[in-house]
C-alpha cells in the first residue's frame, strides 16, 4: 500500500483540508496522508488555522504508514530545524540542586524564603507552626499593652 512513501522519507504535499486535531496533506493524487496538530510546528499550536491553509504546499516527513488501513502519519514539525531552547535552564534553577533559586515563588512568605531548595513536607509544616506561634506570641504582647 505504501508503494513510493517510506517511513523517514521527506515528500512535499498540499493541505487539502484541516480539523481542529490536525491538517490533512495530499502527497499525490491517490494518497494523503495526516499532519497531527501537535507536529505542525515545535511550539504549542492553539489553532491549527494560524499556521496552515487550505493549498498551502508543504514539507513533511511520513512518520507511520498503516498497511491494512493505508493510513499515513505525517510531520511538518520534523522537518524544521529545532529551535534553541533559550528558557531551558530557569526550570533546573529551582530544583533540588537549585541553590537558592526560585524565591518568588510564594508571596507573602516573609524572611523565611533565603533558604529555598528541596523541602519536605514535614519541615515546611514545623516552619509554618513556628511562623504562626510567632506571629500568636506577637499578637499575644500586643493585646496585653
Amino acid at each position: 500500500m505504501s508503494g513510493q512513501y517510506e517511513v523517514g522519507s521527506i515528500v512535499e504535499g498540499k493541505v487539502t483540508g484541516i480539523k481542529p486535531f490536525g491538517a490533512f496533506v495530499a502527497l499525490d493524487e491517490k494518497k494523503q496522508g495526516l499532519v497531527h496538530i501537535s507536529h505542525v510546528a515545535h511550539g504549542y499550536v492553539k489553532d491549527i488555522n494560524e499556521e496552515l491553509s487550505v493549498g498551502d504546499e508543504v514539507k513533511v516527513k511520513v512518520l507511520s504508514i498503516d498497511e491494512e488501513s493505508g493510513k499515513i502519519s505525517l510531520s511538518i514539525k520534523e522537518t524544521q530545524p529545532k529551535p534553541e531552547r533559550t528558557e531551558r535552564p530557569r526550570p533546573q534553577s529551582s530544583g533540588p540542586r537549585g541553590g537558592g533559586g526560585g524565591g518568588n515563588r510564594k508571596p507573602g512568605a516573609g524572611q523565611q524564603s533565603q533558604a529555598q531548595g528541596f523541602n519536605t513536607l514535614e519541615d515546611k509544616l514545623k516552619d509554618w507552626l513556628k511562623q504562626s506561634n510567632e506571629i500568636q506570641a506577637d499578637l499575644n504582647k500586643r493585646i496585653k499593652k
